[in-house]
């Protein structure tokens, strides 16, 4: 099958009806932060994986605190923490045998001077049973299916601020096998296999990256910044080894220019594998994630003899695309980087597990013994590093490495996920190609209804694209809904600047209205824009000065039209707002009247409390209110309706009367519904000419996000 074939496929299976199939569906997630007292209050990162051989217990490797961490999962959709175990060093990956776990920890004092440690410990006491002295500082660890050995990949990794950062750098690193006998280590009776002068790139400085171990008990290794892999025989003799190559990739983004656009070109880019996993005796998978010079955005499978099987190319960049997940601050370098990977046997079918460490993404391709079948693509945590498969559970685990405590973000997760005979929950909302591109999308931040179609809606982005100010037609009459096109918001027939659109309405006469969040400290004019349908700014409509004199940095975020009068919706207080309200500005058209009321908002318990829309339906304002939080610090994100009945705008800079509203929605029980965690921009909501209402959520173009986008159909009001 080709690559372009492949992909065909692929847009098909994701676009068709969510009837029943074999899918994984989300099913809870869990932050680590909540497994220790330490983690309250400091960063945390669940790195690897692993599970023991009766499927209740998950344990991870957490860095940042420097313990082994354990999580009760007997009950799947409820998992508990078990509490952590000090590693006296930094824990990079961890294994397990039966009940025993199998820690690397790094003691390295230097570059120069790498040191580690391999530990083992009792998972039912946490005891830590046995200690074995490595060669170096060790990255990763593996066992064999037979409980035989365990394996780790002593990287000695390079010091990237070291002259250009390249190779070679001493010490170079190995691979160390340990016997292991009812889950004791055999510390004598280490083999240390080298791996020296293998790879054509730096071989005097090999860097083994990962490792996997097959029923055989050969060993896959992954030279990552030498671009090679090699095979071992459990006594640590070399059966095979060859390069990892590299591939050719057409029409990817490579600029970081604040848009998406799969128009460049890379030639002859090294794959430089991070994971490798095998498939069978004979087929590995490897994840193209790049270190040094490379980074191919995709997998390959290859024989062990070295025989390439299958190439992805840029299938899950484009995936990634089509579901807003596309990093776009990482084009320049190595895309949406595929990272971690896992391999799982269901019954009779074999999946492949591709996590995508930018995207938040993984991708899960089923093995046809040739070209493998896309799947589905599952949402994860930020920065998923780790996986197991729990196949005599149905279940697969995600361990998702980002922590943004520092920016009042969300903690790293423990994500957990159930193969049904279901719909795919996810996604909510997708685009399509448009020929042999994707259509890019992120960062939705309004929503309008066509005035006339059912189920026809539209929505912007926001100023994360700021080099491609769009309108998206969606048909949210599919499910999931789709993305079918992309308007160009331009001026003068080029991507108009100095915009940042958080809201649009329909003007009756198939054209729009857009209103843009100022900035004026970026130069950043607010104001309103009438647009025709080929998003050409026809009009433009700046601020009153008497607005302008008491502004704030969050302005429009939201705009309905309601027979001739604009009605805008203000983010938060200006200086001139009292305490807990905002402001509702209203523009006549006809005689370019300003007036306004006040909005009472609810009290923030943490952060803020200010609105993210505004619609016009059923002689109501329908309005977004939502505070800043996030995960389980969210407390506001709720529907509320304030009557036109009597609501009359007074002249800007006067007394202005407030609003009466009343709370209609809840959106708290729909951002948990999937198993993730609360998401905190809310920020479209619109009711089509059925009167059946919809919501989406922003997902800050894929920037310290999951990247997901929640699409609600919320039915009837």
């Amino acid at each position: 099958m080709t690559f372009k074939t492949l992909l065909a496929t692929t847009a098909l299976t994701a676009l068709a009806t969510t009837a029943s199939a074999d899918v994984f569906n989300r099913i809870a997630s869990y932050p680590v932060s909540d497994n220790s007292e330490a983690g309250a209050t400091a960063e945390t990162s669940p790195e690897i994986i692993s599970a023991t051989a009766d499927g209740m217990t998950l344990v991870y490797s957490d860095s940042p605190l420097g313990v082994i961490g354990m999580i009760d999962i007997t009950d799947p959709a409820t998992p508990l923490g078990k509490g952590t175990i000090a590693m006296d060093g930094e824990p990079t990956a961890v294994s397990v045998i039966g009940s025993t776990i199998f820690a690397g920890v790094n003691t390295s004092e230097s570059y120069t001077t790498p040191s580690g440690k391999i530990v083992s410990i009792d998972s039912a006491s946490s005891e830590i049973t046995g200690s074995c002295d490595l060669a170096g500082q060790p990255d990763s660890t593996a066992t064999a299916p037979d409980g035989s050995f365990v394996v780790i990949a002593i990287e000695n990794e390079r010091d990237e601020d070291l002259g250009d950062g390249g190779l070679p750098q001493a010490p170079g690193g190995a691979v160390q096998i340990i016997p292991v006998s009812d889950g004791a280590m055999d510390c004598a009776g280490i083999i240390t296999a080298n791996v020296t002068g293998l790879a054509d790139v730096a071989g005097e400085d090999p860097e083994p990256e990962f490792v996997d171990v097959n029923a055989a008990g050969q060993i896959a290794v992954t030279l990552q910044e030498n671009n090679h892999i090699v095979v071992l025989n459990a006594d640590g003799s070399v059966a095979s080894h060859f390069s990892a190559g590299s591939v050719d990739l057409q029409n990817v983004d490579v600029d970081e220019e604040r848009a998406l656009t799969f128009d460049g070109t890379l030639t002859d880019v090294p794959r430089e594998p991070d994971a490798v996993q095998w498939l069978d005796n004979d087929r590995l998978v490897i994840a193209n994630e790049g270190d040094w010079k490379g980074g191919s955005r995709g997998f390959t499978i290859f024989n062990k003899d070295g025989t390439e099987l299958f190439e992805s190319g840029l299938q899950l960049e484009y995936e990634a695309a089509m579901l807003g997940h596309y990093p776009e601050r990482r084009s320049g370098n190595k895309g949406v980087e595929p990272e971690g990977m896992e391999i799982g046997t269901f019954a009779d079918a074999t999946y492949m597990f591709i996590l995508l460490e930018r995207s938040s993404l993984v991708g899960v391709y089923r093995d046809t013994g040739g070209d493998p079948e896309f799947v589905q693509a599952l949402p994860s945590g930020v920065g998923p590093e780790g996986a197991v498969a729990i196949p005599e559970r149905n279940l697969f685990i995600t361990a998702n490495e980002v922590d943004l405590i520092e920016d009042g973000g969300n903690r790293a997760h423990v994500m957990i996920y159930e193969l049904q005979d279901a719909a795919p929950a996810y996604p909510t909302i997708r685009s399509v190609m448009e020929g042999d591109r994707p259509l890019g999308w992120g960062a939705l931040s309004g929503l309008t209804a066509d005035p006339a179609e059912p189920g026809i809606l539209y929505a912007v982005n926001d100023s994360f694209y700021a080099m491609q100010p769009s309108i998206f037609r969606i048909d949210a009459t599919q499910s999931p809904a789709v993305i079918t096109n992309r308007i160009p918001v331009t001026r003068g027939g080029a991507p108009a600047q100095l915009l940042d659109l958080e809201s649009i309405s329909a003007d009756g006469e198939g054209g729009f209205w857009l209103a843009s969040e100022g900035r004026t400290d970026r130069m950043i004019p607010h104001g309103l824009y009438h647009v025709n349908s080929d998003g050409e700014i026809e009009e433009s409509i700046p601020f009153p000065k008497e607005l302008l004199d008491v502004e704030r940095r969050f302005g429009s975020e939201g705009v309905t039209l309601i027979d001739g009068t604009l009605w805008i919706a203000i983010q938060r207080s200006w200086a001139d707002d009292p305490e807990n309200t905002v402001k509702l500005i209203s523009y006549t058209i006809e005689t370019g009247e300003w007036g306004a009321v006040h909005y009472p908002t609810e009290p923030a318990e943490t952060g803020w409390v200010g609105l993210s829309e505004i619609t016009a339906h059923d002689g109501a304002l329908w309005i977004v209110e939502r505070d800043n939080q996030i995960g389980t610090a969210a407390k506001v994100k709720q529907l509320t309706k304030v009557s036109l009945d009597g609501l009359t705008a007074a002249p800007l800079g006067s007394d202005l009367p407030l609003a009466q509203k009343e709370i209609v929605r809840d959106f708290l029980p729909d951002l948990q519904a999937p198993n993730g965690y609360v998401v905190d921009k809310i920020e479209g909501f619109t009711v089509d000419v059925a009167g059946n209402a919809f919501a989406v959520t922003d997902n800050d173009g894929v920037d310290d996000s999951s990247g997901e986008t929640h699409f609600l159909t919320l039915g009837g009001l």
